[in-house]
């Protein structure tokens, strides 16, 4: 903090720094922890998260698998693109994006020009150990062998996904280290308010 906002802060005059400048997007594959871990920074930045996957739910009034049975992947493309688009337009929050989201040439370019991104990145093991406890919710897991489906999701998808602003392996440590991991990371690249800057700020507030 400047000698200048210090100054201010004494005399009450300064407000605590917003936690987030811009909206937050987690990207990366099915079972990288993108909600999970999403979910624990937006509450360690004290911001809301949003999971898009959930808005496109409450949109279409029916779940993701049924989506995909009912009108197909390239509707439920437009949809997501449609949902995501209009996320990126509120306040700045925490979003955690489907793994095909990023890979859509329209959404990548307005997250990547409007927020800031986290590659959660995840090797072949660590995800297949996670998704199978819920492969039926997992519509591109439905059919054929999910370890071939996955290996092919990743040579195909992390070129694209090391587009984002910042990639943080995704390993067996625990979804609160990770989040505490990131935190730290955001807040020396200065994503996030520096924890100092925002007590300072609201010591002199009076809070």
């Amino acid at each position: 903090m400047s000698q200048a906002m210090q100054k201010e802060a004494m005399e009450g005059t300064v407000q605590p720094p917003p936690p987030l400048a811009r909206t937050l997007v987690f990207v990366g594959l099915m079972g990288a922890g993108k909600t999970s871990v999403g979910r624990r920074v937006a509450r360690l930045a004290n911001a809301d998260f949003v999971d898009a996957d959930d808005e496109i739910v409450a949109a279409a009034g029916c779940s993701i698998p049924e989506i995909f049975e009912s009108f197909g992947e390239e509707k439920f493309r437009d949809l997501e693109r449609r949902v995501v688009a209009r996320l990126l337009e509120g306040p700045p929050i925490v979003l955690s994006l489907g793994g095909g989201a990023f890979m859509d040439d329209t959404t990548r370019t307005l997250v990547l020009s409007q927020a800031d991104s986290v590659w959660l990145k995840a090797e072949l093991d660590i995800l297949l150990s996670r998704v199978l406890r819920k492969r039926q919710t997992r519509p591109l897991l439905a059919k054929g062998d999910p370890a071939k489906t996955l290996a092919a999701l990743i040579e195909e998808r992390h070129p694209v996904y090391a587009l984002a602003d910042h990639v943080v392996e995704s390993g067996n440590q625990s979804a609160d280290a990770m989040a505490t991991e990131i935190v730290a990371l955001l807040r020396e690249k200065g994503v996030l308010a520096g924890a100092s800057d925002a007590a300072a700020a609201a010591a002199g507030s009076g809070e």
